[in-house]
């Protein structure tokens, strides 16, 4: 039986548990939340482990909240996302750093603890089971001999991802006949319009092609993509200026360079299910009431 990890990236969790935590927040019947419908769909369709990525501050009130009950069901294991977990020659330099680095220092903080390849999701994102199926097969098809380094990424509809409440940002893509990323574009304040989407920026509505394929930072790769991250990571902290406590080393981005360079081979798995997250606070209404349709449908038990 070939072996996959679902990596949660957790670590943007608020300190104050109960305190408005949207990842924490519940949206299921039974007082589940989004991360449990995640876990859910992974281990349905095949992975066998669970690696959270969170602050070592909150683990006493994560394992409570989440992976004690979790560790019940399927192998759980905790990589720690800290702020000064950066190069020796740079920890003077950020010392009043208080922002995390980004994705891609979460997920190269698991380099110690996954051995397998992994799916990276989001903890407050609803992802819909095709996602997972898509992926796991995947990452659990033997790789072909190639000169690049090959990854995937689950794409997603534009128009399934938006929210009613504002504009969100996406990961735009263009995708070749071969269903392969040709180029990730971080596209800021996408809308809902009557005509399906647009880019609003400084009052003006660009129309963008509502079934354009967006990425929502669902990734799936292998543990040779630690060594790229490390190297990239130490590039990219000496880069940053000294007063700048917010630049962040993430995934699309980093991906996208690498795509640049021909350096990667990224497959574009499709979903048509709707995702959902709760990017804006009235979102979670919509939320609560996906989740019980889905429950209502018959694709989750009640509990």
């Amino acid at each position: 039986m070939s072996k996959a990890t679902l990596v949660v990236m957790a670590a943007g969790i608020g300190s104050r548990f109960g305190g408005g935590i949207k990842q924490l927040e519940p949206v299921g019947p039974n007082g589940e939340i989004i991360m449990d419908y995640s876990i859910y769909d992974a281990m349905e369709a095949g992975f066998d482990k669970v690696v959270f990525v969170i602050r070592k501050d909150l683990e006493k009130d994560f394992r409570e909240i989440i992976g004690n009950r979790i560790e019940k069901k399927v192998e759980v294991a905790y990589a720690f996302q800290e702020v000064d977990d950066i190069p020796e020659a740079f920890k003077e330099k950020f010392a009043e750093r208080t922002k995390p680095w980004g994705t891609g220092q979460a997920i190269l903080c698991c380099k110690d603890v996954v051995k397998e390849p992994f799916l990276v999701i989001n903890a407050d994102d609803y992802y819909g089971k095709e996602a997972y199926v898509e992926a796991f097969k995947e990452l659990t098809t033997p790789e072909k001999q190639a000169d690049k380094m090959q990854i995937s990424m689950v794409g997603f509809v534009l128009k399934n991802t938006l929210s009613e409440n504002g504009g969100v940002t996406r990961g735009v893509c263009k995708v070749d006949a071969n269903q392969m990323l040709t180029e990730i574009v971080e596209t800021s304040n996408i809308i809902k319009t009557q005509a399906g989407a647009a880019v609003a920026t400084d009052g003006k509505e660009t129309p963008i092609d509502a079934d354009t394929p967006v990425s929502m930072n669902m990734w799936g790769l292998t543990p040779e993509f630690f060594e790229i991250l490390e190297k990239g990571f130490a590039e990219f902290v000496a880069a940053q200026e000294e007063g700048n406590l917010k630049g962040e080393y993430l995934l699309p981005t980093i991906i996208g360079d690498l795509l640049k360079e021909g350096k990667v081979e990224v497959k574009v798995l499709k979903s048509h299910d709707k995702w959902f997250g709760v990017t804006y606070k009235e979102d979670k209404e919509l939320v609560v009431n996906e989740v019980k349709a889905l429950v209502e449908k018959g694709l989750y038990p009640e509990k």
